[in-house]
Parts: structure tokens; sequence; C-alpha cells
């Protein structure tokens, strides 16, 4: 069995290989390491091999990896980002613990999402999810949409827009992922150049980062490449 440490370093070096062929910078390139499903122990070990970024898709399950690492002296550097759908009734969840979010797709999570987090904590990072290529079973909000909504997120108070998150269909061929993440990378450059401040395009994971580096991701979650299936 190949260790975490060893799965860790193929898909670092699959992230520079693309950066490479793309000339871009590997450093322009965040890894997210999505933990879900799998036990505390897996994050730490992922930690101790170098990992500093985890993506969780279920916040009560992620608060509970939060609190356990904050609770420990060598795990004060890791950075938490909550990928999953939030309802309603989470926010608070997220806002007191999280320090990602990528999932807003409807004023109303970002306003509950500005009101509940904490004063003395640094802003909630946000990156507004884009249906990009209009999946039926697939959150986010319509392309023509969000310019709007990221005005208004970036109006509020104890958030930071960062930029844009898309899970596309999955692709037949390498051809229609790379075209499906050029278009998400489109929106990005539109919306930067309508005045929105962005800096990240989190989009890109197991199966289809090389695509999404290819179009323009800054950030790409990998799961499944690295702990395993679920």
């Amino acid at each position: 069995m190949t260790s975490l440490q060893e799965k860790l370093h193929i898909v670092q070096q699959r992230i520079a290989s693309q950066c490479v062929a793309s000339g871009r910078d590997p450093q322009s390139v965040q890894l997210l390491a999505v933990s879900k499903t799998f036990a505390l122990s897996a994050v730490l070990e992922a930690h101790q091999a170098g990992q500093k970024y985890f993506g969780e898709n279920y916040i009560q399950e992620g608060v509970e990896k939060i609190t356990a690492c904050r609770a420990r002296p060598d795990c004060g550097d890791l950075v938490w980002h909550c990928i999953g759908p939030i309802q309603s009734n989470k926010t608070r969840l997220v806002a007191t613990h999280f320090d990602w979010v990528h999932t807003v797709d409807r004023l109303k999570i970002a306003q509950r999402l500005s009101e509940q987090r904490p004063p003395d904590m640094p802003p909630l990072q946000i990156c507004i999810q884009v249906n990009i290529d209009g999946g039926v079973n697939k959150a986010g909000i319509a392309p023509a949409d969000a310019l709007e909504l990221g005005r208004q997120v970036a109006a509020l108070p104890r958030l930071r827009l960062r930029g844009l998150m898309t899970i596309p269909e999955l692709a037949a061929d390498y051809a229609d992922a790379l075209a499906v993440h050029q278009a998400a990378k489109d929106l990005w450059d539109r919306l930067r150049a309508a005045g929105l401040e962005l800096d990240t395009l989190s989009m890109g994971m197991s199966t289809d980062l090389e695509a999404a580096l290819a179009a323009g991701s800054t950030m790409v979650r990998v799961g499944s490449a690295l702990f395993g299936s679920r």
C-alpha cells in the first residue's frame, strides 16, 4: 500500500508537471486535501507529510476535526475550507470554525456568515460557487448572476471575497473537461475586469486536475488520490 506521504508527493508532481507544461509556476497553485469521511488520524498523517490546507464537505464532521486539531500544539497552522453545501441552520458553525467557504451561492447565506463571524477572528474567505455547465444536480449560481452576487458579497463586513468555485459534471474526456474549466476561467476573468478583486479559482479534483490547471485553476481539491476511495 502506498503511504499517504507518497500519494501526496505523486499529486504534487502531477500539479508541478501540468504547471510546467502550461507555462505556469507550480507555486501559484494550492493543493486542498479533501478529508471528508476520513478519520482525524488521516488529517494528522497528511499534516505530518507537509499538507496544510484541508477541505471538509460535512460541516459537523469538519467542526469536530477542526476542534480536535486546534487543541493540539502541533496543528496550529492548518487552514480549513468548507467545500460542502451550507444550510441556514449551519451557518454559525461555519462562521465560527472555518477559515474559507467555497460554496456561497445565495446572498442569504453570505449575510448570515457575515453576521455570525466573530469580530475577533480574521475575515472569512469566500468563494462563490458557480454552476458553470448548468448541471441539473449541481449547486451553484448561474454564471450570468455571478457578478451581482459577487458585488453583494464583497460589500459585507467580516467577509472577504476571493474567487469562484466550480464542480462541473464528469466530462467524457480531457477535451471536454478543459472546455468546461476554460469557461469558468473566462468568467473569472470577466468578473475581474468588471472590478471584483478575485485571486482564487477553485476547480479540479483527483480525476481532472490536469485539465483544470491547464485552464488556469489556482486551487485543486483532491481527495481520493490522497486518501483513497470512500
